[in-house]
Parts: structure tokens; C-alpha cells; sequence
């Protein structure tokens, strides 16, 4: 049986603030409400760009960060949070999830690095999770197939949809 890691109570928080980054607006939208019903302060941005003016302006508690975004890499999002609050716990979201992208991610500062599609159960077990508790490994591995697909996707999005 794997231990499922202690999660900590938002009420245990005093900011309770949370950036969520993607420019999939749908997805951004969605995942703010659900986090909004949670009790987390939802703020939304969907680049680069509008999350470092964010970040800029009041660091957030909290942060979910997708990895590609149309203007640039969510790493640079990840490393101004850091620079104005340290304490931030941050989840990179990816739709291309490999070693490399998440050793980065970790190092610039993120708690966890969660695989698309992701829920908001999933991305609240994430940021309140025990920091000091290994994450266990995940109930639903991507299949075979749906590793083949993201690579596909990944190769057609770095090739501007020009095939």
C-alpha cells in the first residue's frame, strides 16, 4: 500500500493568494473556479509576460504554472515568484511531461510537476502537501500511447503547426 502524503489545511495559511498561469483559457478558467470554491484568492494570467507583472506587483502564495506558454517558458514565471517570496509553492503543469522539464523545474524552485490533464483535486493535493513528505508515484502513469501522442504534439507545436 503507498502512503498517501499528509496534506496541509489552507485555513493553516494567512495568504492564501494563488497565480494561476496557462494560456489554455478554458483550462485557466475552469481551474480558477474550482480553486476559488476551495478558498484559495484566485488571480488568472495567460503569458509570460502578464505573470511577471503579476508576480511584480504581490507575489503570490501559491502558483500553478503551465511549462510552454505562447510568449515563452513558464520557468521564468517560477523564477520572479521566487525572487519576491521564496516560500511560494509553485506546481509546474505540463502537457509534455519528461525528466529534463521537471528536473527544471525543481530546481528553479517548484514543489511538483503535474502532467496534463490535471484537475483541481490534483493540483490541490499538490500545493498543500507536506513539504518535508516524498510524493507518491502516480496512480495513473501516461500510457505508452499517450506518451507517443505528446511527443507528436510537442515536434507539431515546435514546428509552428507547419507540416
Amino acid at each position: 500500500m503507498i502512503n498517501q502524503p499528509t496534506l496541509q489545511k489552507l485555513s493553516d495559511f494567512e495568504d492564501k493568494s494563488l497565480l494561476i498561469v496557462d494560456d489554455d483559457n478554458p483550462f485557466r478558467q475552469r481551474l480558477a473556479r474550482a480553486m476559488e470554491k476551495k478558498g484559495f484568492t484566485v488571480t488568472q494570467a495567460e503569458s509570460v509576460k502578464i505573470g511577471i507583472e503579476t508576480v511584480k506587483s504581490q507575489s503570490p502564495a501559491f502558483a500553478v504554472v503551465d511549462l510552454r506558454l505562447n510568449d515563452g517558458n513558464g520557468l521564468e514565471v517560477v523564477k520572479e515568484i521566487q525572487k519576491g517570496n521564496i516560500k511560494s509553492r509553485i506546481i509546474m503543469l505540463t502537457g509534455y511531461g519528461n525528466i529534463p522539464t521537471a528536473v527544471a523545474a525543481i530546481k528553479e524552485g517548484a514543489i511538483d510537476y503535474i502532467a496534463k490533464p490535471a484537475d483541481a483535486d490534483d493540483v490541490e493535493k499538490a500545493l498543500l502537501a507536506d513539504p518535508n513528505q516524498k510524493p507518491a508515484p502516480p496512480e495513473n502513469p501516461m500510457s505508452a500511447d499517450r506518451v507517443k501522442w505528446e511527443h507528436i504534439h510537442r515536434v507539431f507545436e515546435l514546428c509552428n503547426r507547419n507540416v
